[in-house]
Formats: C-alpha cells, sequence, structure tokens
C-alpha cells in the first residue's frame, strides 16, 4: 500500500514495458523534488513555444489519468491503442512512461509528408494503416496516444498534423500534452 495514491480509489497501475510488469505509481518521497531536465521555467520561443490546449479539430487532449487509463487497457489486451513517445532516441533511453513505445518525430515524420523516409513503414507496420494505391486505409489504424517533453514542446503537435495531413483520422490521435513535465512534476514513474 502506498501513502501518496495516483487518486483516492486508484494506488498504482501496471504497465507492460518491453515485456515487462512495471507499476506505475506516485513517488513516495515526501522530499523528492521535479527532474533537472523538467525545472526551467525560461525557455526560448520558438523553438519552445507554449502549445494551445486543443491542437486540431477531432484531437482529444489527455490528462494523466487518460493515459494511464490507455496503458492499462494495452496490458489487458488491446492491441488497437497505443502510447507513443515522439521524443528523440536519446531522451526515451533516459526516462519515458512505462509502457510507450518511442517512434520519434525527428525520425520518421520530419520533413514534408510526401517525402518521408519511413513514414510508409511506420503507418503500415507500427500503427496499422493500409497502403492501397499511394492512399492510406486507416479503417483498422491503431489510436495513438503521442507526447513528448510538454506544454512548450512542439514535436508532438507537429508530428500529429502530419498524420492528419496524411489522412490519419482524428479521432484515432490522442494528445497527451503536459507530456514528461507534467508526468515528472506529479511524481509518476519513469523508467
Amino acid at each position: 500500500m502506498t501513502d501518496y495514491n495516483i487518486t483516492a480509489t486508484i494506488p498504482a497501475v501496471e504497465a507492460l514495458h518491453r515485456g515487462k510488469l512495471v507499476t506505475i505509481q506516485r513517488e513516495q518521497n515526501p522530499s523528492a523534488t521535479i527532474r533537472a531536465d523538467y525545472a526551467a521555467t525560461a525557455r526560448k520561443c520558438p523553438p519552445y513555444c507554449i502549445q494551445p490546449m486543443q491542437l486540431a479539430a477531432g484531437v482529444e487532449t489527455l490528462g494523466e489519468l487518460e493515459v494511464l487509463d490507455f496503458l492499462r487497457r494495452i496490458r489487458h489486451g488491446d492491441s488497437q491503442l497505443m502510447v507513443v513517445d515522439s521524443r528523440t532516441a536519446d531522451w526515451y533511453e533516459k526516462y519515458t512512461i512505462p509502457g510507450a513505445i518511442n517512434i520519434p518525430y525527428a525520425q520518421n515524420m520530419a520533413g514534408e509528408a510526401t517525402d518521408l523516409p519511413g513514414v510508409k513503414k511506420t503507418l503500415a507496420e507500427i500503427f496499422g494503416a493500409k497502403e492501397i494505391g499511394g492512399d492510406y486505409d486507416f479503417s483498422e489504424a491503431r489510436t495513438l496516444a503521442i507526447f513528448c517533453n510538454g506544454p512548450w514542446c512542439g514535436q508532438t503537435p507537429n508530428y500529429i498534423r502530419t498524420l492528419l495531413s496524411l489522412g490519419y483520422p482524428a479521432e484515432k490521435l490522442k494528445w497527451y500534452r503536459g507530456g514528461m513535465q507534467d508526468w515528472c512534476s506529479l511524481g509518476l514513474t519513469v523508467i
């Protein structure tokens, strides 16, 4: 039993990360502080501009409890959902939300939507879209909860806009706007 629960009725959530069960809970040390990577409050804009709460029509903005619900549902076998860390691999390896899969914006989704190296592989092999004659069928594509470093980070907004420009249905795109900054500020488990 933990002293610092996630909510009054949720002490912890279990998620699968790289095939291993991880317990996500709030930090239990009352002296703990936010990670140094997220302590800075002055960030040059651009590129670190505060992002809107509503990113695009039909794209739902998520909070931590909704991300935890995604992770719980994935752990219980919902293969149509995916939590995507859009940060670069070095940030992902440093720490991430347990259960998140790293598909970096800069690596797989940067540039023009029509000539992205790796985008067809990402859409078809990872996200579940089907290419048919140069177009995509998203009817069986996964619903994605995508995040980056926080409300000042533009990676996920650009990622989502790129996916929308390719025809990915807005209702299958979810944005965890708070990202790692909010996750860490709440003392939730990282891996």
